[in-house]
């Protein structure tokens, strides 16, 4: 929090950071290797559609 010198500035990267990081982070632990392989490609996806538009 130190590097952000305005309280609107940290809220506004909290909040693209933890919709990204909700649609990557895949708790890998949980899932065989096949279905994380899969689960992140199609991940991927949606994102460059995302990115695209």
């Amino acid at each position: 929090m130190l590097r952000f010198r305005r309280m609107r500035n940290l809220q506004k990267f909290v909040a693209v950071h933890s919709s990204v990081c909700n649609h990557f982070n895949q708790e890998r632990h949980l899932y065989s290797r096949a279905n994380f392989k899969l689960n992140r490609i199609a991940a991927l996806a949606e994102w460059r559609l995302v990115c695209a538009s």
